[in-house]
């Protein structure tokens, strides 16, 4: 017992770093909790009257006038050697020049910041502030952290292999259900695949679901309250926390 609860505490405290540094030692339930969900229904791609074509020339539209978004999120993780599923709640705030802020407010409240090539994690419980360079993993990362959000059409197919599985009523809009599979043999040892949903009204997406290779584990990204293109200061993106923090440069 004491085993399986330092497994899923640690593999807990590294899912969101590895999320924003998707190499998000990701940008992770099973059924429904909360708000974030799978539903029980399958899409119907039969039916579905949108093309992998469609869909993406949809989105590179949405994309050439996007600059902000704010939006509460769910982060949910399954982890199924213990089979056990931990959520998370906070905000997200994503600018168009490559910054970007997660305020997690529950249970464990923490701030990721991202600044261009910059991210910093911080935990106030331990005053703490872990500082990391995404160098040479950036592009790595950005296919993660802004999948949809301003993401062009081309890009997406550039780096994954995209079909359509169908429509599906989700939060009560019609989305278009995506799944992609990563062209990279090095990103698809870390991530199987990807499924999107992405809301036919403003061609963001509304769930992102992440399968993790080999392990049967997957997290979710659930977003409401999405608000596109509202003025996000700077001030947003500032490094807020206090001077006394302690300062670590994490190794790997």
């Amino acid at each position: 017992m004491r085993h399986t609860a330092l497994l899923w505490s640690k593999r807990l405290r590294v899912s969101l770093p590895f999320f924003a540094l998707a190499a998000f030692c990701c940008l992770r339930g099973v059924g429904a909790t909360a708000s974030a969900r799978t539903s029980s229904a399958q899409p119907n791609a039969a039916q579905t009257k949108w093309t992998i074509e469609g869909v993406l020339g949809m989105m590179d539209k949405a994309s050439q006038d996007f600059h902000t978004l704010t939006a509460d999120l769910e982060h949910v993780k399954y982890t199924a050697v213990v089979k056990d599923t931990s959520t998370e709640t906070g905000h997200i705030f994503v600018r168009r020049d490559e910054k970007m802020r997660i305020e997690i407010t529950k249970p464990d409240p923490r701030t990721i910041l991202r600044e261009g090539d910059n991210l910093f994690v911080f935990n106030p419980k331990i005053n703490r502030v872990e500082e990391y360079n995404l160098g040479k993993n950036r592009q790595l990362v950005d296919q993660y952290v802004l999948l949809g959000f301003g993401t062009k059409g081309e890009n997406i197919k550039k780096g994954y292999l995209v079909s359509v599985i169908g429509e599906e009523d989700f939060d009560n809009k019609k989305t278009v259900v995506l799944e992609l599979t990563p062209k990279s043999e090095q990103i698809r040892n870390q991530i199987g695949k990807i499924q999107m949903w992405v809301d036919e009204a403003s061609w963001l997406p509304v769930q992102q679901k992440f399968f993790e290779a080999g392990s049967g584990d997957y997290f979710l990204f659930h977003y409401t309250n999405e608000m596109k293109n509202l003025k996000v200061s700077d001030g947003q993106f500032k490094q807020d926390w206090p001077k006394s923090a302690t300062r670590v440069k994490p190794r790997g």
